[in-house]
């Protein structure tokens, strides 16, 4: 860096010319840089942490849509099951009722049977 000095020019000619140069050091060129690369990170930096938040952002969003898919694939899985299970009851319900009725018409085949052979017994027994 230089220092500051002033040069100062004088001419014996009639009309006195008089010439005066200044110039400062390079110090405030030195801050200007300084502070254009500071600004120059910043903004780097804001890019790359939006760019950061917005992938983020997408990954977050992908997680809850496949959470979301998990879970109706979950749910269509679980009403197929009840469906089976429901229509499986039904059927056993059914067969159950089929299994109860076959008895009772035994039973009451049984029965009649039965009284069949008491009133034939009887009337064997009475006297002609």
């Amino acid at each position: 860096m230089s220092e500051q000095y002033e040069r100062t020019t004088v001419t014996n000619e009639p009309a006195r010319t008089v010439e005066v140069r200044r110039s400062g050091g390079s110090a405030g060129w030195w801050v200007a840089a300084l502070v254009a690369i500071v600004a120059i990170v910043a903004v780097f930096f804001l890019y790359s942490n939006r760019q950061a938040s917005d992938l983020q952002a997408a990954r977050d969003q992908g997680r809850a849509e496949a959470a979301m898919a998990a879970s109706s694939a979950s749910a269509q899985q679980a009403a197929a099951t009840a469906a089976q299970a429901a229509q499986d009851a039904a059927a056993g319900a059914a067969a159950a009722t089929e299994s109860a009725a076959q008895a009772a018409a035994e039973g009451t085949q049984d029965v009649a049977n039965a009284a069949t052979d008491a009133a034939q017994d009887a009337a064997d027994e009475v006297p002609n």
